[in-house]
């Protein structure tokens, strides 16, 4: 196995770089850098001079600790270098540490070689990656759960009792001449009745897990001068979208990361929806129909110190049965009411900021069956939701067979598919091709 190194911490000028080394000459490596034949104590972190190997003068002054095999995070010897944040001495110290025999690492290397040692399994090594990319404090703290092994053993239980069933089965399949007796029978169908559970209660609490990791897509819709990008700007707390008077300004979606209560929202203001002959305006409300499509919840937004218009009408009789809040806008001025919108709309003023909060809230109940406020173990991961979905489906099939009195063979089919499926979550029967596939989406150094 060869020794890998690379930067741990982003690319760019900082007070201090990690630079992390793992393999089996990784302390030899770091000696080499050094220059001398200092004595290492495992997990201690010591004050070392980094010297060039021609001059001996002094690259930089850096704090190196050692990990021995496999007390570390990749079950390797490792070291990491704490240096200044030139990049011109974090350049030189790797270029020095592949003089001395290490390589590059690829994206999520050092991940991967923890997974492959067995100091973590698949869906800790993914929750990793999601913990880097958290954009919020609930969605570390989901990642952080997954990190210390929560999901696998939310599963384990469940392939326990999978492997129990199955194990009755081949050995009535291998050795019982006659059928097995109704009481083995309705044991059975129970004990699958309680994996299908356990499976679906996490397979189902994938929609709130999505919106917390990947953020809530919230659209605003509305004609032309209702307001749209000025509550846009308001909810973002700056100017973000060119706001004037004359209708049509904006002609072109435009998105911004926020946080509602912890939650990630990806707000996206778009061009005011009319019948138009103005071709780059026509190319805006294309792609605002593109945003609706995409949307987790539509902001409808009505400029109710005038009367609602065809395409008022139309825009709500289009998003009416959508997960939608209905904003009237302008209430801080004498004409405002609500006549003729939706009874159960949020009176905001864009300018003033008057109603901002009532319209978080409402766009955040309008996703009531999503159970955002859960403080239980959520599943975020897509791949992780389909093998769920799959092992749901595989062990309905299995109860099914059971119900028609059909052989032990054809009920071991699924159950065998749907262990497999778990076992994918966590890693115990991922090919090679869907590990190079996760770990391509990880960053270098990690």
């Amino acid at each position: 196995m060869s020794t890998i190194v690379a930067l741990s911490t982003p690319n760019g000028r900082g007070a201090l770089a990690l630079i992390r080394l793992s393999g089996p000459t990784s302390i030899h490596i770091a000696k080499q850098m050094i220059g001398s034949a200092v004595a290492f104590s495992p997990r201690r972190a010591t004050l070392q001079k980094i010297r060039y190997p021609q001059t001996e003068e002094i690259l930089d002054q850096v704090v190196i600790t050692p990990f021995q095999a496999p007390h570390s995070m990749t079950g390797e010897d490792v070291v990491e270098i704490s240096c200044h944040g030139s990049p011109a001495i974090v350049r030189q110290i790797i270029d020095l540490s592949l003089n001395f025999g290490a390589r590059l690492a690829g994206p999520g290397e050092f991940t991967l070689r923890a997974l492959s040692n067995g100091r973590i399994n698949l869906a800790q090594a993914e929750a990793i990656r999601d913990l880097i990319a958290a954009q919020t404090e609930l969605a570390a703290r989901q990642a952080a759960r997954q990190v210390n092994g929560e999901l696998s053993i939310a599963l384990a239980p469940l392939k326990q009792h999978l492997v129990e069933i199955i194990v009755v089965l081949e050995s009535a399949l291998e050795f019982v001449e006659d059928d097995l007796p109704d009481v083995q029978i309705a044991a059975i169908q129970q004990k699958l009745s309680k994996v299908i559970e356990g499976v679906t209660r996490l397979a189902d609490t994938y929609r709130a897990g999505r919106l917390i990791q990947d953020g809530i897509k919230v659209t605003i819709l509305g004609s032309p001068n209702v307001g749209k990008s000025s509550l846009f700007n308001s909810l973002v707390e700056r100017d973000r979208a060119i706001v004037t008077d004359k209708a049509g300004t904006t002609r072109d979606t435009l998105s911004e990361s926020i946080e509602f209560d912890g939650i990630p929202v990806v707000l996206t203001d778009t061009a005011g929806l009319r019948q138009t002959e103005d071709t780059i305006e026509s190319l805006g409300i294309e792609r605002t129909q593109r945003a609706m499509a995409d949307a987790d919840v539509l902001v409808v937004v009505l400029d109710s110190t005038v009367e609602l218009g065809p395409d008022d009408h139309e825009l709500l009789s289009q998003t009416a049965g959508t997960c939608r809040v209905v904003v009237s806008n302008k209430c801080d001025l004498p004409r405002f009411n609500t006549n003729g919108s939706d009874p159960n709309c949020v009176s905001v003023s864009a300018l003033t900021g008057e109603g901002l909060e009532a319209l978080r809230v409402a766009i955040l109940n309008s996703l009531n069956g999503a159970n955002l406020e859960s403080s239980g173990l959520l599943v975020t991961n897509a791949r992780h939701h389909d093998l769920l979905t799959r092992a749901s489906s595989e062990l309905r099939d299995a109860i099914d067979s059971m119900n028609q009195k059909q052989s032990e063979e054809l009920v071991l089919v699924p159950l065998h598919n749907t262990l497999r499926y778990l076992g994918q979550i966590t890693g115990e029967t991922t090919t090679e091709d869907i590990l190079s596939e996760i770990f391509s989406t990880f960053c270098i150094g990690k």
